[in-house]
């Protein structure tokens, strides 16, 4: 066996190395991958991982002191469970009118106070309709000890609150309600040794500024040490708080999924090789949201000079027409 090959192996590809996982959160240090990839998993992990959310609320009974508006914006920002979340179709891939059981989640809640004393209205008392996909995906998540759940609103005696919610498919790109993470700490350099931060003070930046809790992974530069211009960052320090709808580990898991279907998407728009369907066969088109530009509108074939908004695009509101780039605005291609 050449054991010296897999040595050289080893330094071949990403090296992860988990610092400290919980429940809701994860930290870990990311390796031999370049500044551009690593950022670009960050942003993919903040908004691009589809997780499901309510997006619908018909009110049917509402007479609290609080507006519908009010109610359903409260509502949207419930984390629901999200795992095995593909089960669920995208709302654009759907055939229904709406939703459906295919590409939606029902919810529903009926509170009616009754009592002389002020009746608070959980997160638990919303109410997950059947068929389903799979038994975890819609149910709402509930993290605190006495499993209640975030607070809807609140009834006084004779007060009702009755409506069905509509959970769809969707990314943070769209709406922060479907944002998997809460925050996702990230740093490399953490002696800026490559100079990539100015860091303002008074007096005396070492004083001033805390020092990182990660400059204990890195070599601290010598004392006059002469300054790299090819330096490059070599480590890359993530901590990942998710909201609850998707464990930490699955939020870093869909994140990589996702960034394989857009350079999957790359390579295909650049080979044209129309075979090459993405990840595992599966399709290139990464996460969307249910609610999108419709009317079949193509932009990336546009010319630069149409819109989708008037007459088609082509014409314009006064009678004339779109006037492509070479031309001049007298009829004539080039100056005289």
């Amino acid at each position: 066996m050449d054991y010296e090959a897999m040595d050289t192996l080893e330094d071949v590809g990403p090296r992860v190395t988990v610092r400290e996982a919980g429940k809701g959160h994860v930290n870990f240090t990311l390796g031999n991958v370049d500044l551009a990839f690593a950022n670009s998993l960050r942003r993919i992990m903040l908004a691009e991982i589809p997780t499901m959310a309510v997006d619908i609320v018909e009110f049917e009974a509402n007479t609290s002191v609080l507006a519908d508006e009010f109610i359903a914006h409260r509502l949207g920002l419930i984390p629901l469970n999200s795992k095995s979340v593909d089960d669920v179709l995208d709302g654009r891939d759907c055939d229904c009118d709406g939703y459906c059981e295919n590409c939606s989640i029902t919810l529903t809640l009926h509170a009616r106070c009754t009592g002389s004393e002020v009746m608070k209205v959980y997160a638990r008392d919303l109410v997950v309709g059947e068929p389903r996909p799979n038994e975890w995906v819609g149910q709402p998540v509930i993290t605190d000890p006495d499993g209640l759940g975030a607070v809807i609103c609140k009834l006084r005696q004779g007060q009702e609150l009755r409506l069905k919610c509509i959970a769809k498919k969707g990314i943070a790109k769209e709406h922060a309600k479907w944002a998997p993470t809460s925050a996702v700490g990230f740093e490399y350099d953490p002696h800026n040794k490559l100079r990539h931060l100015d860091y303002w003070y008074e007096e005396d930046p070492v004083k001033e500024w805390p020092e990182s809790k990660n400059k204990d992974w890195e070599e601290k530069p010598q004392e006059g040490e002469p300054f790299n211009y090819d330096a490059q960052p070599e480590r890359f320090y993530y901590e990942v708080e998710s909201i609850g709808n998707l464990e930490p580990d699955a939020v870093i898991q869909q994140g990589i999924k996702v960034m394989q279907q857009k350079l999957a998407a790359v390579i295909q728009e650049l080979t044209g090789d129309e075979a090459r369907n993405g990840l595992n066969g599966d399709g290139i088109d990464g996460p969307t949201s249910p609610d999108g530009l419709h009317g079949g509108v193509d932009y990336a074939m546009d010319q630069g000079y149409t819109t989708p908004y008037v007459n088609g695009g082509g014409a314009s509101a006064w009678g004339g027409n779109a006037t492509p780039y070479g031309a001049t605005p007298y009829g004539q291609n080039g100056w005289a």
